[in-house]
């Protein structure tokens, strides 16, 4: 299996409903992870972007390639 660096856009906000920090991944449709403190947040995200990964090549789904810094017009 060829693993893919993760050079994915990962955005990460304090969510008062969840009382969480949400790192949402806009590039991998439903891929986000959530933490108690903001690095818990990114290091659950980069794991849960090699999960998103590996699910996809598992079931022949495409994988975008990161387009790096996303912008908003």
């Amino acid at each position: 299996m060829k693993c893919m660096p993760l050079k994915y856009e990962i955005i990460i906000y304090w969510s008062n409903e969840d009382n969480a920090f949400i790192a949402e991944v806009p590039e991998l449709p439903g891929c986000m992870a959530d933490g108690s403190s903001y690095k818990e947040a990114l290091n659950n995200a980069e794991i849960i972007i090699g999960e998103w990964i590996e699910t996809a090549q598992e079931t022949g789904r495409q994988i975008p390639q990161p387009k790096g810094r996303l912008r908003i017009v």
